[in-house]
C-alpha cells in the first residue's frame, strides 16, 4: 500500500526570518502569498495535519475549509525549541558570539543553543507523530504543514540521514517536499518546490 506525505514549510511570519522556534507569530501578508502560491489550484489531498502553531495552523485550517479537508493538529510537529535563541535573527546570535552559527549548523546535535531541545528529543517526537500519521492514514495523500525543522527531520528519519547532517537540508519559506511510502520503504520524489508538483 502505498502513501504519500507532501511536507509544507510555513511562509514568512510577522517579525521576518528569525530562529523562532516555539514562538507563537502569525503569517505576514507576505508568508499567507507565500503558502496560497505555492499550492495553487491543486488539492490532491485526503487529510490536511499541522503543527498547532499558528503560522501553520491558520493556513491549514483555511485550506481545509476551503476545500472541505478534514484537518488534525499535532503537538509533537512544533517546531524544535531553540531555548536562548528563540525569537533572535541570525545577525543577533552572531553579533553576540561570531561562529556560533557555523559551529551550530557543522555539529547540530552537540553546538546547540542554552536551553535547547536535544536534537535526538526532537527527531524522536517528529518519527512518533509520522508512525502515527502513516498508521492512521495508511494509503492516503496527506499534507503536513510544519516548519523547517519538522521536514528535515522527517527527511532524516524517512531517508536514514545521521542527525548530524540534518541542517544540511536547506528549507525555504513555503517550499513543498514529497515522500512516498510503500510499506516500510521511503522515497523523496521532489523537495524543495516552490510550486506543487502533480
Amino acid at each position: 500500500m502505498t502513501t504519500v506525505l507532501d511536507l509544507m514549510r510555513h511562509g514568512e511570519p510577522v517579525g521576518g526570518r528569525r530562529y523562532r522556534g516555539q514562538i507563537d507569530d502569525p503569517l505576514s501578508e507576505k508568508g499567507w502569498a507565500q503558502m496560497q502560491r505555492a499550492v495553487g489550484d491543486a488539492v490532491p489531498w485526503t487529510q490536511i495535519v499541522s503543527s498547532p502553531l499558528v503560522r501553520c495552523r491558520a493556513f491549514a485550517e483555511t485550506l481545509a475549509e476551503r476545500h472541505g479537508l478534514p484537518v488534525q493538529f499535532d503537538d509533537r510537529l512544533k517546531e524544535v525549541g531553540f531555548g536562548e535563541w528563540e525569537g533572535r535573527s541570525a545577525a543577533e546570535i552572531e553579533a553576540a558570539a561570531p561562529g556560533t552559527l557555523a559551529r551550530f549548523k557543522a555539529d547540530p546535535v552537540n553546538a546547540r543553543p542554552q536551553g535547547a531541545e536535544p536534537l535526538p528529543d526532537f527527531h524522536a517526537r517528529v518519527a512518533a507523530a509520522l508512525d502515527a500519521l502513516l498508521e492512521r492514514h495508511a494509503g492516503q495523500h496527506v499534507l503536513l504543514v510544519g516548519h523547517a525543522g519538522v521536514m528535515r527531520m522527517s527527511l532524516a528519519w524517512a531517508l536514514r540521514i545521521p542527525l548530524e547532517h540534518a541542517y544540511r537540508i536547506e528549507v525555504a519559506t513555503a517550499s513543498l517536499t514529497r515522500l512516498r511510502f510503500d510499506g516500510d520503504h521511503a522515497s523523496l520524489i521532489f523537495h524543495g518546490s516552490p510550486r506543487l508538483e502533480r
